[in-house]
């Protein structure tokens, strides 16, 4: 396996710039996402986006779209066979569309709130444009694994040797992070559940960050339980934490990745495992 870190829909925010971070798993022939950021229509269209595309600011442009990075990497997005979602939100989903072939997995709690879409609130984030065509939705639900403490964690072996979705509840009904094994640890890739990396290392908030993670959380009280817990994990030596939008993380995480050995031609026909990979 081998994991790339893809920017896949810029924000430009009044507070500042934000990212869309992708992860791309490259495994034999086939190729795996967690989220998928914005699509190829939403670039055509940003109406499709809603009123929200007014707050977010999207950057929109079709080579940063998650099809446009994957080619950009040397790789056809064809080799797309799954799809790991953290939630349904519509800067995480857009991209569903561009891989019709692709399995979509996500938590059943998710799924049945995308399905049922009550509310204006809950319609402007789940997209009709993003779900109408009628993706391969793979519910999971809740499972019986224990990881590092956060029970309910669904084992993901046939998209991905060792990879798990992880509940992390509160941001939307069926929200998760996804957990990917490597030499040294774990990738934790946790999307919205912390909006920015001060969340994980004191618990401290800026008063813009706090406002906008409980004006669109689902459950606050939920929320912040969840997040007592990734500290918590963000202490663990073993865990490395992403999320969707921090671009201090997702410029780590790339530093990382591009200074992480074996990344040559000769990888993928060896079949080992790397934890690096090209980054844009």
């Amino acid at each position: 396996m081998r994991i790339h870190h893809l920017d896949c829909g810029t924000l430009r925010t009044p507070v500042g710039r934000m990212v869309c971070q992708v992860l791309l798993l490259e495994i034999g022939d086939r190729l795996v996402l967690v989220d998928t950021g914005f699509g190829t229509e939403d670039v055509r269209d940003p109406r499709r986006l809603g009123p929200v595309r007014h707050v977010l600011f999207p950057d929109l442009d079709l080579t940063r779209t998650a099809v446009g990075r994957i080619r950009a990497v040397g790789l056809d997005p064809a080799d797309v066979s799954d799809v790991v979602l953290t939630h349904g939100d519509l800067d995480h989903a857009g991209g569903i569309p561009d891989l019709p072939h692709a399995r979509i997995h996500l938590l059943a709690a998710e799924a049945a709130a995308i399905r049922d879409r009550r509310g204006p609130r809950v319609r402007q984030r789940y997209r009709t444009g993003h779900w109408g065509h009628g993706p391969n939705l793979v519910a999971h639900p809740r499972g019986a694994r224990t990881w590092k403490g956060l029970e309910g964690t669904v084992e993901l072996d046939d998209v991905a040797p060792g990879l798990l979705l992880v509940p992390l509840p509160g941001h939307t009904p069926g929200h998760a992070g996804v957990a990917v094994p490597m030499p040294e640890g774990w990738l934790l890739h946790i999307g919205d559940a912390a909006l920015d990396a001060r969340t994980l290392r004191t618990g401290r908030l800026r008063l813009d960050v706090r406002l906008r993670q409980t004006l669109i959380a689902q459950d606050p009280r939920t929320m912040h339980r969840t997040q007592r817990r990734l500290r918590a994990l963000a202490r663990d030596p073993e865990v490395q934490i992403v999320n969707s939008h921090d671009l201090s993380l997702f410029e780590a995480a790339r530093a990382r990745s591009e200074a992480a050995p074996g990344t040559g031609p000769g990888w993928r026909r060896q079949g080992r495992w790397r934890g690096g990979g090209l980054t844009v």
